[in-house]
């Protein structure tokens, strides 16, 4: 039985390949962890709306494509929703946008409106 085993750790060891340019290895190893997500002028601009719904209540303040944008991070980061409110202002924040995230009860509430694919 040891002699398997040994000679399983053996080819698994041969099989793995050798690094010979460790610099471009650990670059591409901090490389791995950069995040670049912009959002367009115009995605800024649709951010927010000024329509009145004419009816009762609050009228919505951010756009359907705002809770989407929003969502659909959620859905490639796996966050919750506090957590998503957090990163989508820093990201906000980061390109000096004039304008803030959806809080997470906006989020939870716009959300079952509605029909987000991911």
């Amino acid at each position: 039985m040891r002699d398997q085993i040994k000679k399983h750790n053996a080819t698994q060891a041969s099989m793995t390949k050798k690094i010979k340019n460790w610099s471009a290895y650990n670059r591409a190893l901090i490389q791995r962890g950069n995040i670049a997500i912009w959002l367009s002028d115009n995605a800024i601009q649709q951010w927010q709306t000024a329509e009145k719904h004419g009816g009762r209540g609050r009228s919505n303040k951010y756009t359907d494509f705002s809770i989407e944008t929003c969502l659909t991070l959620r859905s490639v980061f796996n966050l919750p929703l506090r957590a998503l409110e957090g990163f989508v202002n820093s990201l906000l924040n980061l390109m000096d946008a004039p304008i803030h995230s959806p809080g997470y009860s906006c989020l939870c509430k716009r959300g079952k409106t509605l029909d987000v694919q991911y």
